[in-house]
């Protein structure tokens, strides 16, 4: 990879905006108000692409450094006793400003100076003290925006919670993440080769996402760094093309205030930007340029269709009637391309029906699995003593049976998305858009494990006043069963009774860890049923979304499809009253204007490639 196919990437996106404003100007003076909303659509996104590269790794890894030292700005918040909470979105600005992302439907953004970020975003302290998370707002996450060169092409870093062990919840959110970004680094400091826990995450992380890449931080802290790398390289070989970077944000640091580009270069930083630059956003800056050309080929074939109907029927007065009954018979097709009874439109239909349908049962199934697992566990044990970790591991095995469900949500409806399409392929040729699907942690943040256990074994005090009891009971029914048969049993009596109360306090415990398994039992079930209806909800949601947009997104297409085909229709019509010399003139200005437009959609389909 060379700096040229930064570059190139970056002439890409620039040749493909010069194409849409071309492509707008044809729609205006051919009106059609339609075609150009499209490509209107389409400059938008060009104007601010976002490429999204996602930051994880495990606490204490140098996550929030890397990034700083990446746009060298402290736009994260580093420090020795503190966490991030919640994810930083770090992309270009023309001046540095910050926003708190406050959870909604929209999300709120809340102006905040970046003095203040810090406080915000840092992760609590485990008393539950607000060391800084923030206490009034739900935050869903930060912005930062900073003038730098790096992020000016639309490249945003994503700087996320540490996942708190690579099979947390946390880890399940940076998988889901990772299925929706460009590219993902996975960090991990150079005191340790990597985990096995760690190459399992990396395994997923390639599946959920194509680019992957490794950064080796603290290489200055650790003198056998090099040793770490050469192991953990030869780890990722196992794991497909997986690069590592060896980096250093202290030495980054250093070199930046001293103006030293040796000790930049040492620092490992220089490989790592090169990766970003030249191979993540290249790539999607290619792949974005490549889906704006498509659409301003797919608007100049329309605009052709309209001229090429006339030219024919203008060229041969005899051939005018055939052309019009083939443009009658494509309207007549058309027409069933708008109707609900439409082949795609029944596909669709009864697609999202299904889908909904095989959803909902792989979540139930896969919640079902979770509470047998649970049961057994807690039959094994005394919740009094494992509640705590049967509670994080609860939070962990939903989290991971939700992103599970989500993988075949989002599978499942792409696939859905290109069956319907092929409908229209031949009509439109048409780049598939990129179906979007909520990320599932946003959804179970908002359940808690209400488990109303009496978690409290019996104190001593309470055991002894139990004991004494089942012991005066004893003590009394035998003391009674020596007087009624007129026996003194004494002392004896006395030892018979402790026996008994023994064996009451045997059962009282007994009694009471079955009902403490109990609860425990219900309270999984109560959080389960949460986990169910929200994410039952939520998918039924996303599923009514998608099956909008594919219908709004075809329905469109096939308006274009009828409104080009009326013109086409309309001058066919025209040309049988034409004289001869009218026809010779508008036959000139159609070569003219096909051969513009000829042009246009060569140029564009060079940058589809």
């Amino acid at each position: 990879m060379t700096v040229a196919s930064g570059t190139a990437g970056n002439d890409a996106v620039a040749r493909a905006a010069a194409l849409v404003d071309l492509g707008l100007r044809a729609c205006e003076a051919f009106e059609r108000p339609d075609l150009a909303a499209r490509l209107e659509r389409v400059q938008s996104g060009l104007a601010d692409p976002a490429v999204h590269v996602v930051v994880v790794g495990e606490f204490k890894q140098g996550k929030s450094s890397l990034v700083n030292a990446l746009v060298g700005a402290n736009a994260c918040p580093v420090d020795d006793d503190v966490a991030t909470a919640v994810p930083t979105y770090v992309r270009h600005g023309e001046q540095p400003s910050a926003e708190l992302i406050v959870e909604g439907s929209p999300p709120l953004r809340q102006p905040v100076a970046l003095q203040e970020l810090r406080r915000r975003v840092i992760e609590r302290d485990p008393a539950g003290a607000a060391s800084g998370a923030d206490e009034e707002l739900a935050l869903a996450g930060a912005e930062v925006r900073l003038p730098r060169t790096l992020l000016s092409s639309g490249l945003v870093l994503v700087d996320t919670p540490g996942v708190g062990g690579l099979g947390s919840a946390h880890a399940a959110a940076s998988l889901a993440a990772a299925s929706m970004a460009s590219a993902l680094i996975f960090v991990t400091d150079a005191s340790q080769e990597l985990t096995r826990s760690e190459l399992d995450f990396l395994h997923k992380a390639r599946d959920m996402c194509g680019t992957v890449a490794c950064a080796l931080t603290k290489i200055d802290f650790y003198p056998h760094w090099r040793r770490i790398r050469d192991l953990d390289v030869e780890h990722l070989r196992e794991h497909g093309d997986v690069p590592c970077f060896p980096v250093s944000s202290r030495l980054r640091s250093a070199a930046a205030e001293a103006g030293d580009t040796e000790l930049n270069t040492e620092s490992g930083y220089p490989a790592l930007v090169s990766f970003l630059t030249e191979h993540v956003g290249a790539s999607a800056a290619h792949r974005v340029a490549a889906d704006a050309a498509a659409d301003v080929a797919a608007v100049c074939t329309q605009l052709e269709a309209r001229f090429e109907a006339e030219r024919a029927a203008l060229a041969d007065p005899a051939e005018a009637q055939r052309v019009v009954s083939e443009l009658t018979a494509v309207k007549e097709r058309i027409a069933t391309l708008k109707s609900t009874a439409a082949k795609w439109n029944q596909t669709l239909s009864d697609g999202v029906t299904d889908l909904n349908s095989d959803v909902e049962h792989d979540l139930r199934r896969r919640i079902r699995t979770v509470i047998a697992e649970a049961d057994d566990v807690i039959e094994e044990s005394d919740p009094a003593d494992t509640w705590t970790e049967m509670e994080a591991w609860l939070r962990c095995r939903v989290s991971h049976e939700l992103l599970a469900n989500y993988a075949l949500l989002r599978d499942r409806s792409t696939a859905l998305g290109e069956e319907v399409g092929e409908h229209f392929r031949e009509a439109s040729g048409d780049v598939l858009d990129r179906i979007a699907v909520p990320d599932p942690e946003l959804q179970l943040a908002g359940a808690r494990v209400e488990h109303k256990i009496e978690l409290a074994k019996m104190k001593v005090g309470k055991q002894a006043m139990v004991a004494l009891k089942s012991a005066y009971s004893g003590a009394i029914m035998f003391v009674m069963l020596g007087t009624l048969t007129g026996v003194t049993l004494g002392p004896i009596a006395l030892g018979i009774g402790l026996v008994m109360g023994g064996k009451g306090l045997r059962e009282e415990k007994k009694r009471q860890r079955a009902n403490r398994q109990k609860q425990a039992q219900n309270a999984v079930r109560r959080y389960c049923d949460e986990v169910s209806f929200v994410m039952g909800k939520d998918s039924k949601d996303t599923l009514r979304t998608i099956q909008r947009q594919l219908r709004d997104h075809y329905t469109g297409l096939a308006e274009e499809l009828d409104r080009s085909n009326a013109q086409a229709l309309q001058r066919a019509s025209d040309a049988a009253s034409h004289t001869r010399d009218e026809r010779d003139r508008r036959l000139a200005d159609i070569d003219a204007e096909l051969g513009r437009l000829r042009q246009l959609r060569e140029r564009a389909m060079e940058v589809v490639g």
